[in-house]
């Protein structure tokens, strides 16, 4: 049994952000690579061990690798429109198409023959991990970072009004 996950890193939601809008061939092309990536966990089988998806973008090639924790390749394509782009945000717009694909076609990950929780994860051509991209666990599902956002200042103000009482 393995658990997978899938983590991207985004820059600070305080900053100024243009984004670079994905293009039909771009989402398709991440769209075949998630439907790889599914084909290879179906539901039939015995779930897997793994812990994490990751997903690996090279700003200079554009090129997009998928890998299970023991660095097996799981497919790979080229993104175009990713080739050499040297906009300060690449990363926040790969992760934000990526979330698009994953969300598009969350039935088919969230039944991916993997234990759960497993997460897939964003990370760049160092290995560094970006963002994480989406996770799925058997109650939970945390597609976005900003679902989170605020969870640390609800939390304080919830314990400070338990301990006034």
């Amino acid at each position: 049994m393995q658990n997978c996950h899938l983590f991207l890193t985004f820059a600070p939601s305080n900053e100024i952000k243009r984004t670079m809008k994905a293009t039909d061939q771009t989402l398709q092309q991440l769209e075949r690579a998630l439907r790889k990536v599914t084909e290879k966990f179906p539901l039939t089988e015995e779930a897997s061990l793994l812990t994490d998806i990751h997903i690996r973008v090279t700003q200079e090639s554009g090129e997009v690798m998928v890998f299970d924790d023991d660095e097996q390749e799981l497919t790979r394509c080229v993104v175009e429109q990713w080739i050499d782009n040297k906009d300060d945000n690449f990363y926040n717009d790969v992760a934000s198409a990526l979330r698009a694909v994953i969300n598009k076609h969350k039935d088919s990950v969230d039944n991916m023959s993997i234990l759960k929780p497993f997460s897939l994860v964003l990370e760049d051509d160092d290995k560094e991990t970006i963002a994480e991209l989406y996770v799925v666990d058997d109650d939970t599902v945390i597609i976005d970072d900003e679902l989170m956002a605020g969870l640390d200042k609800d939390l304080d103000d919830f314990f400070a009004q338990l301990i006034k009482d």
